[in-house]
C-alpha cells in the first residue's frame, strides 16, 4: 500500500464548531487513479494538503498518514522538503497562479530538480526539455526561455504537470487541475495524466467537483460532504448504482447534452 490515511481531523483554531475534516479514512495502492469528489467546502482541498504537510499553522491535524512507510505526521520539516517534489508531485487549482511570473518556465520546471537530483547542468536541461516534450508543449527550445503570461492557460497547466512529474513521484496530487481550462483543454490533460500513469505507474489523486472528469480517469472514487466520507467505491458501481441520497443528488447534478446552457 502506497498511502493510508486513518481517522484524519483537521481543525481550525479559529472556525466555529472547529473541525473541517472529521476522522477520514482511506487507502491508494501504488499505480492507483483514485477521486475526491464533493461541492465546495467539502474538504477535499483540505485533506490532500494535510498529506503533504501543506496547511498553515492555524490548523490542528490529528490522525495517522502514512505514505511509503514514512509517518507524514511526524516526520521533520527536512524530510518533508525531500518528499515533496521527489515522491509527491502536486498540481494546484491555478496554473497562472502558481507559476512566479518573474521565472522562465525552463527554471520552474527543472527546480525539483535542483532541489533532489544529484545531476550535472547539461543533463538537467535535457531532462527539463524531455519533460516539456512529454506534455505536448510546442517547440521546447523556445518554450523553455518563455516567461507564464507568454503561454495560454492550458500551456501553464501542462508546465506545472510536467515540473511535477520531473523527478518521476510516486504519487500525483492533482487538486483541480482544469476548472480554469475550456473542455478540449480538460480532455487533453485528462488524457495527458492517464499516459503519465500508464508509462511510469504513478499513482493519481484527483481532486474535483466535476464527477464526470473523476468518471473519465479514475477507477476508484471517494464522495465528501461537510468534512465527512460518504461514500466509496469503483467509480462505475458509484456512479449506476449510488448508495447514498447525496452521491445520487451529485451525479443527477452532472450536466447532459439536454442540460447544458448554449
Amino acid at each position: 500500500m502506497m498511502l493510508e490515511v486513518k481517522n484524519l481531523v483537521i481543525r481550525f483554531h479559529d472556525r466555529i464548531g472547529g473541525e473541517a475534516v472529521h476522522g477520514v479514512s482511506f487507502n491508494m495502492d501504488s499505480g492507483e487513479r483514485l477521486g475526491i469528489v464533493g461541492e465546495s467546502g467539502a474538504g477535499k482541498t483540505l485533506t490532500a494538503l494535510a498529506i503533504t504537510r501543506l496547511l498553515t499553522d492555524v490548523t490542528e491535524i490529528k490522525g495517522e498518514i502514512t505514505f511509503q512507510k514514512t509517518d507524514m505526521l511526524a516526520a521533520s520539516d527536512k524530510e518533508m522538503r525531500k518528499i515533496r517534489g521527489r515522491d509527491i508531485g502536486f498540481i494546484f487549482q491555478d496554473p497562472v497562479a502558481s507559476l512566479n511570473p518573474l521565472m522562465r518556465i525552463g527554471q520552474q520546471i527543472e527546480e525539483p530538480l535542483l532541489l533532489h537530483m544529484d545531476i550535472s547542468k547539461e543533463e538537467r536541461r535535457e531532462r527539463v526539455l524531455q519533460a516539456i516534450r512529454d506534455v505536448d508543449l510546442p517547440d521546447p527550445e523556445i518554450t523553455i526561455n518563455k516567461f507564464p503570461h507568454q503561454l495560454s492557460g492550458g500551456q501553464c497547466q501542462r508546465v506545472m504537470i510536467a515540473s511535477a512529474l520531473i523527478c518521476h513521484p510516486a504519487l500525483l496530487i492533482a487538486d483541480e487541475p482544469t476548472t480554469a481550462l475550456d473542455v478540449t483543454v480538460q480532455t487533453q490533460i485528462l488524457k495527458l495524466l492517464k499516459q503519465k500513469n500508464k508509462d511510469e505507474n504513478v499513482g493519481i489523486l484527483y481532486i474535483s467537483h466535476d464527477l464526470s472528469l473523476v468518471r473519465r480517469l479514475c477507477t476508484r472514487v471517494i464522495v465528501m460532504y461537510n468534512g465527512d466520507i460518504v461514500e466509496t467505491g469503483p467509480v462505475e458501481q458509484v456512479f449506476t448504482h449510488p448508495c447514498e441520497e447525496y452521491t445520487k443528488r451529485l451525479i443527477a447534478a452532472i450536466p447532459t447534452r439536454s442540460k447544458r446552457y448554449v
